[in-house]
């Protein structure tokens, strides 16, 4: 049976360094996927796999919930010892992102800073990630610079998140403006109903209750025709909408 558990972890390292290479992504993350087949392709599942299929955001937190259930902490262990025993760039970045997984963002920041100092600072896995990080660590001007950066010069990466994370940066550092306009703009380009969930609680908000009322009006338009299954994977996308627009007067 152990054979058995090795041949799959196998099998789905290449799976994702054969999505690597057919999506252009950086090499150092076939090094990652093959010499840490569990713990690559978990990081890579999520951090490049997974955001690039356009799968709403509930999926991703359901997953990422039930492989913190299963071993809560493992992912973060496993980074560290790899770390410590071979301090490679490639494994500083998977533990950056496994700090940030795991809610510690003081040190995902941290790493994330190191990284932008080596050889992949320009990589745009890195970029977001450390972007990300300094958003939860309450660091919005520095996740603003790292993301309009991101977007300059790589227009193409991950065009939706990139948004979505300027968008809720210029609204942390008190830009509501330019969040707006932010959001907007997703929604006009994607369409995606976790863009078009952030440009309402946005707008409510910032107290323009005209374009949150038309937002939410569609939002609760396309619902009607929702499935179960689609209920359930945005349950926590419909609680936030549900809590933010109940408190209405």
């Amino acid at each position: 049976m152990p054979y058995i558990g090795v041949g799959l972890h196998v099998l789905v390292a290449l799976f994702f360094a054969i999505h690597a290479v057919r999506h252009g992504r950086e090499l150092y993350w076939l090094m990652i996927l093959f010499l840490f087949p569990l713990l690559g392709s978990v990081v890579y599942f999520f951090a490049v796999f997974l955001p690039s299929t356009r799968i709403e955001h509930g999926v991703r937190k359901t997953m990422h919930a039930a492989v913190k259930t299963l071993d809560p902490g493992r992912g973060l262990r496993d980074a560290q010892k790899e770390f410590d025993l071979v301090p490679t760039a490639q494994n500083q970045m998977v533990l950056a992102a496994a700090y940030l997984a795991a809610g510690d963002t003081a040190q995902a920041v941290h790493h994330y800073d190191i990284c932008l100092q080596g050889p992949f600072a320009h990589a745009g896995d890195i970029r977001l990630g450390a972007a990300n990080a300094r958003l939860m660590h309450g660091q919005a001007a520095g996740a603003i610079d790292l993301l309009t950066a991101l977007r300059q010069e790589q227009p193409a990466y991950q065009p939706e998140q990139v948004s979505l994370l300027l968008a809720q940066a210029y609204a942390n550092a008190g830009r509501q403006q330019d969040a707006g306009e932010e959001l907007a703009a997703a929604t006009s380009r994607f369409g995606s109903m976790e863009i078009k969930a952030e440009y309402a609680i946005w707008a409510l908000q910032a107290g323009q209750r005209d374009k949150a009322d038309t937002a939410h009006a569609e939002i609760k338009q396309a619902m009607k025709y929702w499935n179960k299954h689609t209920k359930s994977l945005n349950r926590d996308l419909i609680k936030r909408l549900n809590s933010a627009f109940s408190g209405r007067a």
